[in-house]
């Protein structure tokens, strides 16, 4: 009896002994045992009444992707055998492959469903003798009823208990459990919800703001945080529906929302006897959507005192519900120091990686031993012998797109190239070219863990290894995580939930440029489609590389070398004043050189690349350096440069000005028309004008296509304010020698002295039709000098008659100070006249130029191999000679070449002379008027129309009240583009118009100002946050032609780089090909095939070899698709034409067809990756059309529905 009392006392002072830390804390909770290590320890010892260790010989994982794959290493270095199962969509997926045996689950079923399909995930584990399962993460690794399938099949379950799993992933019943452990709770439910009444009786109880936490489940499924009271309803019902897809149950529980915390988490395992230790904790608080993005071990600048209360209390409340296997007990800790249970997951977690590296141990084979019935003191485990060493990090990169709100991307991983070295880990599933990222899983692409000695030297390597990163073909998230890992905050340790919310500068990404790839698109679609710049002509470019003249060292690719002095020199020393007076001062004739751009426009329909530009450049610099100035932008350029070359006007002006510092460019500026074809309100015009001298401009030519003095001036104003040099130019018709000409001498001296007395530092005349004859250049210059002694005078004509070099001569002879001229090569026909031909005709006389000859042919050399890579653009197909009947249809240079193409085009050819004939016609039907851009497309736009529809001038005259006439007539006659000088034709104009209305004076002049920063927000809304301010500009001149040229830069990148061969007609098989996309950058290609089988989307496979690696390109045969069917695409730019925001499923729809709906009601529910979204109204409307059902499954941009507004 003394024996036992005894042994009663001795029991009694130890269990004191181990319970006085709970004092006072504890309440004893029926249903939960005294924890059986402490009831071992003082007992009677029974002989065996150790557990058994019973070893692990085949192990399945019920889950899929990295956490498969990871348990699977984890068996292999145990020598245990594997089993994968998968799903009919995972069937190419990797972590089948890395299983020792791989079985199909779920035929039939929908994706997850596969993997929640309890009763034939233990068949597949009873009939291949699998003796245990580990959960993973997600899916069913929180589901008791699935830990007791395997129960009750004696199959070991990874994990707690079942019963154990129930009570932990009831969240009310854990944090009852953790209130009756002593552990402090946030303020909820004491039980599950199941009606959104139950949510806003609770709310009006404790207020706003609540979260609904799904009940089964985490990872941020089924969660929803609530501020106002109005969205419970909706907000539980996205949650409980969210909650059901993920976890199979739809059960919520609510709680109060603790504001600013910061998300601490603290890794325990328990192992059968009650022995339970942690290892330290995590913080979890960079979270978006109430998912985890980063996670760092451990929590970086947390007082030591908080991490021992917080890892004991989690410790604590393990060993009072008998936790067994690995766990995390999660705390929300505020800006006070007070901490909050708020859960337990009783499973792996996604971010068990980082515990490992600072801790050294290996969770999962920590979690399969103790399965095993291994104890932790066995397993050397002891909570003194697990010491931290270091910082580690990891990120979670997900194929989210951060620039769209983090939608969930899909598609073929087209390249990947991982971050590697020292201090780098990755767990991956999916991370390899060719894989197939589906719309059905998690978007988790790849985890990239760092570790080092500080958080900061983690932040760096992390920083490292994401930049090595190369994924194309889908979106992913690392710029947004380069982002917080470069944040000053996150770098310092402490951050809490809001912390992306509060940063958007987080959202500041910087895109990846994905330029090889992009490339290789290109490529891939002019090989499968043919040319995407149309050809104008059957000829093909010539398989030749233009030989560049010897250059000094150096000068090919930068301007630090000594370029030899020239005419930029003296404007920028001297200004725009001082230009004009070194101009009149110089000994000797003055050239400028159209060969970059009127030259090609009038040969090679302004076709000519910057590519082919640039690589003459440097010789020009140094061996033309005494040229007057170069014509290398405006006019047509501008335009034709975004729609068929598919490069930036701007960035040719800034590439070229670095290649040649040392001559002035000049370019072609349409007075209040600037660059464009129409009236632009007068900001654009100033704002133009500006950035084309930032960009690199020096001398603006300014003219008006009817040479009204009003959009002249405006033109000359905004130069000037800009800073460039004004060279006001009179658009030159008709016969200034020719008795009773309306355009006589003093037609044209008048308008000179509005544009000298309007500012001008030079006077120009442009003869856009080489109209001008050797005597009448004498005549009108000769007077112009007579007049204006000290105004240099600037001449510009076309060699279309043939006389162009007689009529230049006798200009100079008549005091001209510069003509234009063309490179030989380029020259003659409805170009300029020759420049060979000038500088060797005044060699040796007081108009020498001083330009050496060798150079002249040097430099046509070049230019004569390069024409021939423009063999389709070429004006000789049709333009066979010079021809003097232009002086009577008064035909433009360009308009000539093109008129005949078009003409050719639309099998008009043998008509061209009929044509011709009829220009000159409608020009006196519309007055007789100045024919230039735009003025000339107006005459040549009726003179096709008179063609086509067989009508004489007087047939137009008397049919002009039905004749449906073209756009650009009747805009003439209202006068959108000006007045012309002797009035419009009447009564044809008021026949023509009607009661159409009529514009008085100035067309700019009456327009509002553009809203550029509107401008650029629209832009930005369609292509992204890096819209520049010239690509606002050119929007601002040419909205549609900008919005294809951005989306195509988008898809195919800087195919500016590519050799214009290449970029018309693309590569042959077996071609090799180099492409410098950047200085020290270059591209080596090898096209190896294009595939014979279509996909079943319409695409064929295109491979290459890129720097010696292996790549693919899938590219859709549009003609072989004329064939199939697919699902309508949204109209890009149309706000009522609403497309899917993201691959996926069509849950559910809010609206039908006639509703009306006003901006952001709810239109329907998407489901992608187990994430819900809801599409909203764009604008005020009525539903036109759905063009989705319940349960569809959609590809981005898919339609959903029309709104009217």
């Amino acid at each position: 009896m003394l024996r036992l009392q005894a042994r009663t006392a001795q029991i009694r002072v130890a269990a004191s002994t181990q319970l006085t830390p709970l004092a006072g804390r504890v309440k004893p909770k029926h249903g939960y045992a005294l924890p059986q290590g402490l009831a071992r320890a003082y007992s009677t010892p029974i002989p065996n009444q150790r557990p058994e260790v019973q070893p692990i010989e085949k192990l399945m994982v019920a889950n899929r992707g990295e956490i498969a794959i990871r348990v699977f290493r984890a068996c292999h270095e145990m020598k245990i055998r594997t089993v994968a199962v998968y799903s009919e969509q995972d069937t190419m997926h990797i972590h089948r492959q890395k299983a020792d045996e791989a079985y199909l689950i779920g035929k039939g079923l929908p994706p997850v469903a596969s993997y929640l399909n309890i009763p034939e995930i233990i068949q597949v584990a009873k009939e291949n003798n699998v003796d245990a399962i580990h959960p993973g993460y997600g899916f069913l690794s929180e589901r008791a009823d699935f830990a007791k399938a395997c129960e009750v099949n004696d199959i070991k379950f990874v994990g707690p208990p079942s019963e154990i799993v129930r009570k932990m992933g009831d969240k009310v019943e854990a944090r009852q459990a953790a209130i009756d452990a002593g552990v402090q709770v946030v303020p909820g439910t004491a039980q599950a919800i199941q009606t959104a009444e139950e949510a806003l009786e609770f709310c009006h109880i404790h207020g706003c703001p609540v979260i609904f936490k799904a009940a089964y489940g985490g990872g941020g499924r089924g969660m929803r945080m609530v501020r106002d009271i109005k969205d419970v309803e909706e907000s539980f019902n996205r949650a409980r529906s969210e909650a059901e897809a993920a976890f199979g149950d739809g059960s919520l529980f609510l709680e109060k929302f603790i504001e600013r915390p910061r998300h601490i988490e603290v890794q325990i395992l328990g192992d059968k006897d009650g022995n339970v230790i942690h290892l330290y904790e995590r913080d979890c608080s960079v979270q978006r959507r109430h998912q985890k993005v980063v996670e760092i071990a451990p929590a970086p600048w947390l007082n030591s005192e908080i991490r021992n209360k917080m890892t004991a209390d989690a410790v604590k409340l393990a060993q009072y519900v008998g936790y067994e296997n690995a766990g995390t007990v999660e705390f929300l800790l505020d800006q006070h120091g007070n901490y909050y249970f708020i859960e337990v997951n009783a499973r792996l977690q996604v971010e068990h990686t980082v515990t490992e590296e600072v801790t050294g141990l290996d969770l999962v084979q920590s979690q399969i031993r103790i399965a095993e019935g291994f104890l932790l003191p066995e397993l050397k485990m002891k909570q003194e012998d697990i010491v931290l060493n270091g910082s580690s990090i990891q990120c979670r990169m997900t194929t989210e797109d951060p620039a769209k709100g983090f939608q969930p991307d899909t598609g073929r991983i087209e390249v990947f190239r991982s971050g590697e070295g020292m201090g780098i880990r990755l767990d991956s599933a999916l991370a390899y070219a060719g894989a197939i990222i589906s719309p059905y899983y998690d978007s988790l692409l790849v985890k990239v863990i760092s570790h080092a000695r500080t958080h900061q030297d983690a932040c760096a390597k992390m920083v490292r290894a994401l930049t090595e990163f190369r994924i194309r073909g889908v979106k992913t998230n690392t710029p947004f995580l380069l982002n917080v890992l470069q944040n000053t905050k996150f770098l310092e340790g402490a951050v809490d939930t809001y912390f992306i919310d509060e940063h958007p500068d987080l959202f500041k990404l910087k895109p990846s440029q994905n330029r090889a790839q992009k490339l290789l698109r290109y490529l891939a679609d002019v090989m499968v489609n043919g040319p995407l710049t149309p050809l104008a002509t059957g000829l093909q470019p010539a398989e030749i590389v233009p030989t560049v003249p010897h250059v000094p060292f150096g000068t090919t690719t930068t301007q630090d070398v000594k370029h030899p002095k020239g005419w930029k020199n003296v404007l920028d020393k001297e200004g725009p004043s001082g230009l004009a007076k070194a101009i009149r001062n110089h000994k000797g004739l003055l050239l400028m050189d159209t060969t970059y751009r009127d030259a090609h426009q009038s040969l090679l329909a302004t076709r000519v690349r910057t590519y082919d530009m640039k690589r003459i450049s440097p010789y020009t610099s140094h061996h033309l350096s005494n040229l007057f100035a170069l014509e290398n932008w405006g006019g047509a350029t501008f335009d034709v440069a975004m729609r068929f070359l598919h490069e930036c006007p701007w960035e040719r002006l800034e590439e070229l000005r670095q290649l040649i510092p040392n001559i002035p460019f000049q370019m072609l500026l349409r007075g209040a028309n600037a660059v464009g074809y129409t009236s632009y309100p007068d900001n654009v015009v100033y704002k133009f004008c500006d950035l084309a001298v930032q960009c690199g401009m020096d001398i603006f030519r300014v003219f008006d296509s009817l040479n009204y003095v009003p959009n002249l001036i405006l033109g000359m104003e905004a130069s000037a304010k800009a800073g460039g040099v004004v060279e006001a130019a009179i658009c030159y018709t008709g016969d200034v020698t020719k008795p009773g000409t309306k355009y006589d001498l003093d037609y044209y001296l008048t308008l000179a002295d509005d544009l000298v007395k309007g500012g001008t530092h030079i006077l120009g005349i442009k003869d856009m039709a080489g109209l001008l004859k050797p005597n009448a250049s004498k005549l009108l210059i000769g007077s112009l000098r007579e007049r204006f002694p000290d105004m240099p005078i600037h001449v510009h004509t076309h060699d279309t008659a043939g006389a162009g070099v007689a009529s230049m001569l006798a200009a100079a002879q008549a005091g001209a100070d510069i003509v234009d001229v063309a490179v030989d090569s380029l020259s003659g026909l409805t170009s300029q006249p020759s420049m060979g031909a000038i500088v060797a005709a005044v060699e040796n006389t007081e108009l020498d130029t001083g330009i050496k000859l060798d150079n002249v042919f040097d430099y046509s050399a070049y230019w004569a191999q390069a024409r021939q890579l423009y063999a389709p653009f070429e004006c000789c197909t049709t333009l066979k000679s010079s021809n003097a009947d232009v002086y009577l249809n008064e035909i433009p240079g360009g308009q000539y070449t093109n008129i005949q193409f078009q003409a050719y085009s639309l099998g008009l050819a043998d008509q061209f002379e009929e044509v011709k004939k009829k220009y000159a016609e409608a020009n006196q039907l519309l007055g007789d008027i100045i024919k230039v851009t735009p003025s000339s497309k107006v005459v040549g736009d009726l003179a096709q129309f008179m063609v086509q529809n067989k009508l004489t001038g007087q047939m137009v005259k008397d049919r002009a009240e039905e004749l449906a006439f073209p756009n650009s007539v009747i805009q003439y006659l209202q006068g959108y583009i000006g007045e012309p000088p002797f009035g419009f034709p009447e009564p044809l104009r008021s026949k023509v118009l009607k009661d159409k209305p009529r514009i008085k004076g100035r067309p700019g002049e009456s327009l509002p100002d553009m809203d550029f920063d509107q401008l650029h927000s629209q832009l930005v809304e369609r292509h992204g946050k890096n819209v520049t301010d010239k690509e606002v500009m050119s929007a601002a001149l040419y909205p549609k032609v900008t919005e294809e040229y951005l989306e195509f830069k988008e898809t195919y990148g800087p195919v500016q780089r590519l050799e214009s061969k290449l970029f018309f007609t693309g590569p042959l098989i077996g071609q090799e090909i180099q492409v410098e996309i950047e200085k020290g950058k270059t591209l080596h290609i090898k096209t190896l095939a294009v595939s014979e089988k279509l996909t079943k989307t319409g695409e064929r496979e295109v491979f290459f070899e890129l720097n010696g690696q292996l790549r693919s390109v899938l590219v859709k045969d549009l003609e072989a698709m004329k064939e199939m069917h697919f699902h309508p695409k949204a109209l890009k730019g149309v706000k009522g034409s609403i497309g899917s925001p993201m691959p996926g499923n069509v849950v559910d729809i809010k609206v039908k067809e006639g509703d009306r709906v006003k901006q952001g009601d709810t239109l329907l529910v998407l489901s992608a990756m187990k994430m819900e979204m809801t599409v909203t109204a764009p604008i005020d409307g009525i539903v036109k059309k759905v063009a989705v059902t319940k349960d569809m499954k959609l590809e981005g941009d898919d339609l959903l529905m029309e709104i009217e507004a």
